[in-house]
């Protein structure tokens, strides 16, 4: 590679380097944030759930996203918001067209993660789109997959279902409640199908369901422009991962899952 110009865009591109003047400013501000959303600065304890019964604070727990707070804004822990600032800036860079959105939100701190990112990048074209019931999972209707109806994830509703209102206001205490950020309240059956947005660069599922997932991707995955990237939380699920497998398999993409931490996994999708 002898063009010292190419030479220059390369290690840009690959390695965000040099970085745009206020860039040390906006990282200290992302990294901050991440700690805050997750909470891993003031330590509260965890809701014990089935596949997490300590009561106590454990940050090995909460960076990896294995517990359920109870009071932080995410759940996702610290490298899968990682991901998700990873493949914003990455579309960024690479200029490739679309909005973002999050598909399950719970309170909300994937998205405001989101929107955060776009305004230390000083974004003001693209949208964050907040999709969620605003109520919990759905309970299985007859003719549902079988291990949607085996999990009973709805069961866990007065956790899980986190009132509209409430998510506004998180968004509304970082400063980041604008015309950038755009809700789409309904179980997804009902609201994706006729989402608004025209194209998608960033296409996250934090769908837990079979049917959830199938449904986001049926609906969203037309929209996302070549070189954007998919996002599956839940890919350590069998249940989720079968909903990919089946999707992927029926339309033909190829392009590599990769592993984000064990338990979420990613993919940018092919020209």
């Amino acid at each position: 590679m002898s063009d010292p110009r190419q030479c220059a865009r390369v290690v840009r591109d690959e390695f965000g380097w040099p970085p745009a003047p206020g860039d040390t400013g906006s990282r200290l501000y992302l990294n901050l944030l991440k700690k805050i959303l997750t909470n891993v600065i003031y330590e509260d304890p965890p809701v014990p759930s089935e596949w997490n019964h300590g009561r106590a604070y454990d940050r090995v727990d909460r960076v990896a996203g294995l517990d359920w707070p109870s009071r932080a804004h995410t759940m996702v822990g610290m490298r899968r918001l990682d991901n998700v600032q990873t493949c914003i800036e990455r579309v960024l860079r690479d200029e490739v067209p679309g909005d973002l959105i999050e598909t399950g939100v719970w309170r909300g701190g994937t998205t405001i993660f989101m929107r955060a990112v776009l305004a230390a990048w000083e974004v003001r074209d693209r949208v964050v789109w907040v999709a969620d019931s605003f109520q919990g999972m759905p309970e299985p209707k007859p003719g549902s997959h079988r291990e949607d109806a085996r999990l009973g994830t709805h069961t866990f509703n007065d956790f899980i279902g986190v009132p509209l209102d409430t998510v506004k206001r998180n968004f509304t205490a970082y400063g980041l409640l604008d015309e950038q950020v755009r809700f789409l309240p309904g179980w997804f059956s009902d609201t994706l199908p006729a989402a608004p947005m025209e194209r998608l660069a960033v296409l996250r599922l934090d769908a837990d369901l079979y049917e959830s997932t199938m449904d986001a991707l049926t609906h969203l995955y037309p929209k996302l422009s070549p070189g954007g990237f998919v996002i599956i939380d839940d890919y350590f699920l069998k249940v989720c991962r079968d909903a990919v497998y089946d999707f992927r398999r029926r339309h033909g993409i190829d392009d590599e899952i990769r592993d984000i931490d064990g338990y979420g996994a990613f993919w940018r999708r092919g020209p």
